[in-house]
């Protein structure tokens, strides 16, 4: 069973917007960057301070701000230029918070752990740059109930210049369960993908063909497939979890073996009911939903 949460891309913050534009004017190459702190006593990879202009990480620990100061001087800004862009350090060990609105159906914990070793540790808090305005999903159930494959079609639109990737987490039914195979269709291609074996889950990049800037759009198509047969068990459900609204979801199901009933529901938070409604079966023996302006909250189908 393959059922997923869509999150934004890795967007830049404050500290990676003025460190990008920093780094510009001085006309320095990373590499250059890196020589000039090494040289300062600031060992320091190429990769990490990629990892700062882009946003996809930023420096929290002791020798990490040292970095930051040292880099302030190195680039000609004033002391605390770029540490006073910074969000105060997150707390660590037993008493770390959940971050940010937890969602419905995965575990927060697990989920945050999952998206720091992706490179994505801000992505439940950052202030969303890619709108989702269309999502289409066709989920293929085998005959005997199980997962076959996953093929989705989504419409972005940037709210932001430089948004180049969305990150997506699916859950593959349980740590019992394989994670099914990504492959980028139209437009993208698979960047980093991060497995976490034992609660079943998965974090992937699909980097876009293209940079968008604010205001454009960009069209995708990728899939996922479970190995088989047998293939993983459906649950007798498909659901998508969304953090935030959606213009349009259509949810599509196609059966090997048409089933007694289907319906689909929807759940809006922890707490909230969940609720119901029956579902037609077409002359395929294929069934589908569609929602509106939904989210955030958990939209699926489910069959006897």
């Amino acid at each position: 069973m393959v059922n997923a949460v869509s999150l934004s891309a890795v967007d830049g913050t404050a500290f990676s917007q003025a460190l990008r534009a920093s780094i510009a004017r001085s006309g320095l190459s990373l590499d250059r960057l890196q020589a000039r702190l090494q040289a300062n006593g600031i060992p320091i990879s190429v990769t990490a301070l990629s990892y700062w202009q882009s946003g996809k990480r930023q420096p929290e620990r002791r020798s990490s701000l040292s970095a930051v100061r040292v880099l302030e001087d190195v680039l000609g800004l004033a002391p605390g230029e770029l540490l006073s862009l910074l969000p105060p350090p997150k707390p660590r060990g037993a008493s770390r918070r959940r971050p940010g609105p937890g969602t419905v159906n995965f575990p927060a914990e697990a989920l945050q752990a999952l998206l720091e070793k992706v490179g994505a540790p801000h992505a439940l808090e950052q202030q969303h740059r890619l709108n989702l305005m269309s999502l289409h999903d066709c989920c293929e159930i085998a005959d005997g109930g199980g997962q076959r494959a996953m093929t989705a079609r989504a419409v972005f639109q940037s709210t932001a210049d430089g948004q180049d990737r969305w990150l997506l987490v699916y859950d593959h039914g349980g740590a019992e369960a394989g994670p099914p195979r990504l492959h980028g269709l139209r437009n993208c291609r698979t960047g980093r993908v991060e497995i976490d074996t034992k609660h079943g889950l998965t974090a992937a990049e699909l980097v876009f063909d293209r940079t968008l800037d604010r205001g454009e759009t960009q069209l995708i198509e990728y899939t996922l497939t479970n190995g088989g047969p047998p293939y993983p068990d459906s649950a007798n459900t498909y659901y998508r979890e969304f953090r935030r609204p959606v213009r349009e979801y259509l949810l599509e199901i196609r059966f090997d073996s048409t089933p007694q009933r289907c319906w689909q529901y929807t759940r809006t938070g922890p707490e909230a009911g969940e609720d119901r409604r029956d579902l037609q079966l077409d002359t395929t023996g294929g069934v589908h939903s569609v929602a509106l302006d939904f989210g955030p909250g958990v939209f699926g189908i489910a069959w006897d």
